[in-house]
């Protein structure tokens, strides 16, 4: 029959195939040794975690837990522009009038406008900007559409 290495209380046979010590407190806080884990593969979605043994400690050194670097992407030189460039419109081409909204657009601020709407309120119904808005019913108001 083993022993307990501190007290040394005749151990169960089930544990003496594992252990050399028993279970008592003072006996597990003296020779009881804990598992050291390590976290790898750390990301935003989750943790993995591995015990701390000679393999993993390979593996480590190997750098197979180290992370990839980001390929940077490529950045182009940006040109420099000595001024904002002005459109101007080609002869007799339609898209010197047209304006940059629909009609449907148009007509549904108009109705919102008339039930009483703000413009930030009308931009957030159509799921356009407050400012597309405000040009949509000054260009209504000075065609009488209003």
């Amino acid at each position: 029959m083993a022993n307990c290495v501190t007290c040394g209380d005749e151990l169960n046979p089930e544990r003496a195939e594992k252990y050399d010590y028993c279970t008592r407190p003072d006996c597990q806080d003296r020779n009881a040794k804990g598992i050291e884990i390590v976290a790898v593969g750390v990301n935003k979605a989750a943790d993995q975690y591995v015990t701390l043994n000679d393999r993993t400690k390979q593996e480590m050194a190997s750098g197979r837990y180290k992370k990839e670097p980001a390929v940077p992407a490529r950045s182009r030189p940006k040109p420099a522009r000595s001024q904002e460039p002005t459109r101007v419109p080609f002869p007799g081409s339609s898209r010197a009038s047209r304006p940059g909204w629909s009609e449907a657009q148009e007509n549904l601020a108009v109705i919102y406008r008339s039930m009483g709407m703000k413009p930030d309120e009308i931009a957030r119904k159509l799921g356009v900007s407050p400012s597309l808005v405000t040009r949509i019913l000054l260009a209504t108001t000075s065609r009488g559409k209003r």
